[in-house]
């Protein structure tokens, strides 16, 4: 049948995943850091997804699809957690360090400029001559203990969530890479589907600048601990 359904431009698509959090009846989804349509029968082409989007990434469109199906929405929805995946209660318990609290020395930051928001750091800023680029995502501080040490470390850290900001990356991220003498960039994200979004922004900023630049995904766990 030939009937109003939505249309997802992924070329304007930043993966903040509003959109699959505001359909209801699961038909979006993130794939690949992407907003997707899963499947045309959990459309019902009411559109509570297109004023979410900050990118007018999604449109109406006619065109052969199946019917809206309420049964399988329904069969879906009880099988699948409700929610977005990152924002899902968990409750982790870090086992206790072996030393004592007040015989480790404390830990030293290696932040190494000011601003470090994406939003906020200038395209041509001193800092960035020579610099090893990480672009991290927020949570991610707080989810691996060592980031300082192990990525922070010697680079230059700028930080993001694509989820909150509702903003597309790539646009800044290609003037600072090719504008500057950035050596390499280091992208650590979180595993949840929507930290996808920053990922996409770096590699796309990596293409665009039109420089071939040494570089990294490193993935973290929810409880901590490196994917990939």
């Amino acid at each position: 049948m030939i009937r109003r359904i939505i249309q997802i431009d992924e070329g304007k698509c930043n993966g903040c995943g509003a959109c699959a959090r505001a359909c209801h009846e699961g038909a979006i989804g993130m794939v690949n850091g992407k907003a997707k349509l899963l499947r045309d029968d959990y459309c019902d082409g009411l559109g509570d997804c297109l004023p979410t989007c900050p990118t007018g990434a999604i449109t109406f469109v006619e065109r052969e699809a199946e019917a809206y199906n309420e049964q399988a929405v329904q069969a879906n929805k009880n099988k699948r957690p409700a929610g977005c995946p990152g924002q899902q209660l968990k409750r982790f318990h870090p086992e206790a360090a072996a030393v004592p609290a007040a015989t480790v020395a404390p830990a030293t930051s290696q932040l190494g400029q000011w601003p470090c928001q994406i939003k906020l750091v200038p395209v041509n800023a001193p800092y960035f001559d020579q610099a090893k680029l990480l672009i991290a995502a927020d949570c991610t501080a707080f989810a691996y203990a060592n980031l300082h040490q192990e990525f922070m470390r010697g680079k230059i850290t700028l930080v993001g969530c694509p989820k909150l900001d509702s903003v597309d990356y790539s646009t800044k991220l290609t003037e600072i890479i090719r504008n500057n003498d950035i050596r390499s960039v280091t992208i650590v994200r979180m595993e949840v589907p929507c930290c996808g979004g920053l990922e996409l922004a770096a590699k796309k900023a990596l293409q665009n600048s039109g420089k071939f630049l040494p570089w990294q995904v490193v993935t973290i766990s929810t409880d901590g601990r490196i994917l990939d």
